[in-house]
């Protein structure tokens, strides 16, 4: 009995700690379990931050890339602009000079038609050619120059006081053309067939008839321009207006 007793207690003896081992042993691991859970919630933490932060970047980075391209749009945008009102200053300085240049010419006309009506009537020979060219060539200036108003009086003022010259003819046709670029295109007609009844025979006769064709377009009568440009051909063909009646005739079928 008292055997037993012995060996009972023997085993109680190494029973007890090692129950005790044990439960150390759940312990730590319940704490290791506890410290990887929240390591391993760290770590999620961690990376939520990470990528959060990356994507801050990302958009950071959008922002920049599309603030260097509206600075180089502003750039261009500053540079044409530039460039325009160059462009539109030159085009004001061109238009100054051209618009001198013009009055100047204008001027220079109407001083040489002055010249020739005050010289005119200086002269006591009738053959003497001099005042009558140079009247001649004044009103042709002015024409030449777009004065088409000043043009006209001093083709009219001509052919009034040089009715017996031979430049009459011619005086006519340009006194017609100055009252077209006027766009007197009823006068200018007037004016041409006024020529070709009086001077049938004109040098410029096959000139007149095509010009009565450019007022009959101006006065919106097709037919009518067509007429007189087959009229021109047929009745002066070799001229050079019936050349250039030809290719119009021909291009507008």
């Amino acid at each position: 009995m008292l055997k037993q007793r012995a060996l009972l207690l023997l085993a109680l003896s190494f029973a007890i700690p090692a129950r005790a081992g044990l439960l150390e042993d759940n312990g730590a691991r319940k704490q290791i379990q506890q410290l990887e859970t929240r390591v391993l919630k760290l770590e999620d933490e961690v990376s939520q931050r990470t990528k959060s932060m990356l994507d801050l970047q990302s958009q950071i980075d959008a922002l920049n890339t599309e603030i260097r391209n509206l600075r180089g749009l502003n750039e261009e945008t500053t540079h044409g602009l530039q460039d325009a009102e160059k462009r539109q200053k030159d085009f004001y300085v061109d238009l100054d000079t051209r618009m001198r240049h013009f009055e100047s010419a204008e001027q220079a006309a109407k001083e040489a038609a002055s010249a020739v009506a005050v010289k005119a009537p200086v002269s006591t020979d009738p053959s003497d050619p001099v005042p009558e060219d140079r009247a001649f060539e004044a009103a042709y200036g002015m024409y030449k120059s777009g004065s088409y108003v000043n043009a006209v009086k001093a083709y009219q003022d001509f052919i009034k006081m040089y009715s017996g010259s031979t430049r009459v003819p011619d005086a006519n046709y340009w006194l017609g053309k100055s009252q077209f670029g006027m766009k007197e295109y009823k006068q200018a007609l007037v004016t041409y067939q006024k020529l070709l009844k009086d001077f049938p025979e004109a040098p410029k006769a096959a000139d007149a008839m095509y010009g009565i064709s450019d007022c009959l377009k101006g006065l919106k009568k097709p037919i009518a321009a067509r007429k007189m440009l087959r009229q021109l051909v047929a009745k002066y063909p070799a001229s050079e207006a019936a050349a250039k009646a030809k290719k119009l005739l021909a291009a507008t079928k």
